[in-house]
């Protein structure tokens, strides 16, 4: 048996179920519809899906020791999750002013499926932290003597399957406790909660230092 890839198994597992942006974006579309969270879902995935083939080309290693490329994407991904948080934030302020006849408390109209899938896709793939992680954890699983691209690859999979069972088993719970979590007064909280925490990472990639 390897333990080195059990070892991995159990990292990655904890660093794909660690709540973030792909965590928060996942849960408040699945909040509007079953299918829209599920759509961010596999978007999510397909995010990693890039910073795989970018970490098996050697192309993330590329990406962290060029600073002005990586601030780049750094800027796009806080910028995008802060476009996320703001137009949530806004559409639920709309809401609540309008009262009754805006649908107060209501969960917001849920994306289509392109739409939700594009949204899953953009917040990972313009993660600037996910290169690094990578580049950091891999190289640690890659038995000395053996040839690092095709355990690399298999290291990156592996990633890239545990997200696609985690985030639609996320969505999925959030559609079954919806007669719950729909009520108005939990709707406000938890968009109200998704929407300044979206907010509060974009700021921090948009101000922060850079992420090496």
């Amino acid at each position: 048996m390897d333990a080195q890839l059990l070892a991995f198994v159990a990292v990655a597992a904890g660093m794909v179920a660690l709540p973030g942006a792909d965590f928060t974006v996942v849960v408040r579309n699945a909040l509007a519809s079953r299918a829209s969270g599920l759509a961010t879902a596999v978007g999510v995935a397909g995010g990693l899906l890039v910073h795989t083939a970018l970490a098996v080309a050697g192309l993330a290693a590329v990406l962290v020791t060029m600073p002005v490329l990586f601030r780049t994407v750094q800027l796009l991904g806080g910028a995008y999750v802060l476009y996320l948080g703001l137009s949530g934030l806004y559409a639920l302020r709309r809401r609540s002013a309008g009262g009754a006849d805006a649908g107060e408390g209501a969960p917001s109209r849920a994306p289509s499926p392109a739409g939700s899938l594009r949204q899953g896709f953009l917040t990972n793939a313009l993660n600037p932290k996910a290169p690094v992680l990578f580049l950091s954890l891999l190289p640690q699983f890659v038995p000395d003597g053996q040839p690092p691209l095709p355990r690399t690859l298999l290291l990156a999979s592996v990633v890239v399957l545990l997200a696609l069972v985690w985030f639609p088993a996320v969505a999925l719970l959030v559609d079954r406790l919806g007669r719950w979590l729909r009520r108005p007064r939990t709707a406000r909280a938890i968009e109200g909660g998704s929407g300044t925490a979206l907010t509060a990472l974009g700021l921090v990639l948009v101000t922060g230092p850079l992420l090496r």
